[in-house]
């Protein structure tokens, strides 16, 4: 077994996700992280070398599970046909919608915000350059291959940045949205309901790129 891999190690990063997200970095306490992992304050500093450590292992648990969402991504997209790409764009957007109205992305988008909102954090560089960079070129790539646009155009890469920022309203916005939908959580039903508006709005803007 990988030290990435054994359950104390992994016990500790949920845990920290959830209170990090909760009460932020600085007021998360490393022995209630270390009371609901059911392990000693001490299990930090050996897996980690401490909170700060804990807090990076965080950022690489989110990159680790935003990655297998995107893992359908070629590794070169130059050759794509336009319906090629197309089919795959629809293909990740179903996958993210998935994995954002899921309750395992919670704690992650908790982190997440929290994070982002400290301006000292290292977390944003650490993401950024272990998962958000590469993957948004790769999409800028396909998006390319699907409008014949270029990938590194300011309009691909604010599209890009939009089709992904649709679906993740529904995981910022849940309680705004499961009480107006009338929605207990997201059951399946939502789900489909919300991926089918997500790839109406995907191929319309996508028929419109190409004229």
């Amino acid at each position: 077994m990988h030290d990435s891999d054994h359950p104390t190690r992994l016990g500790l990063i949920q845990a920290a996700l959830r209170q990090f997200g909760r009460d932020g970095f600085a007021a998360a306490s490393t022995r209630a992280i270390a009371a609901e992992a059911g392990t000693n304050i001490s299990s930090i500093a050996y897996h980690f070398g401490g909170k700060e450590g804990l807090r990076l292992a965080c950022a690489d648990f989110v990159a680790s599970r935003i990655g297998q969402v995107a893992r359908i991504l070629p590794g070169d997209p130059a050759n794509l046909t336009r319906a090629g790409a197309r089919h795959i764009l629809r293909r990740l957007l179903r996958r993210i919608v998935l994995y954002l109205t899921a309750p395992a992305a919670e704690p992650v988008v908790a982190f997440l915000l929290r994070e982002l909102a400290q301006p000292n954090s290292p977390v944003p560089d650490r993401l950024y350059h272990t998962l958000i960079e590469s993957r948004h070129r790769s999409l800028c790539r396909i998006w390319s291959a699907a409008t014949g646009q270029p990938a590194e155009s300011v309009d691909v890469k604010l599209a890009v940045f939009s089709i992904v920022g649709q679906a993740a309203y529904f995981r910022l916005a849940a309680p705004v949205v499961q009480r107006r939908m009338d929605w207990n959580g997201y059951p399946h039903a939502a789900i489909r309901a919300i991926a089918r508006r997500l790839l109406f709005n995907l191929d319309a803007i996508l028929e419109a790129e190409n004229g």
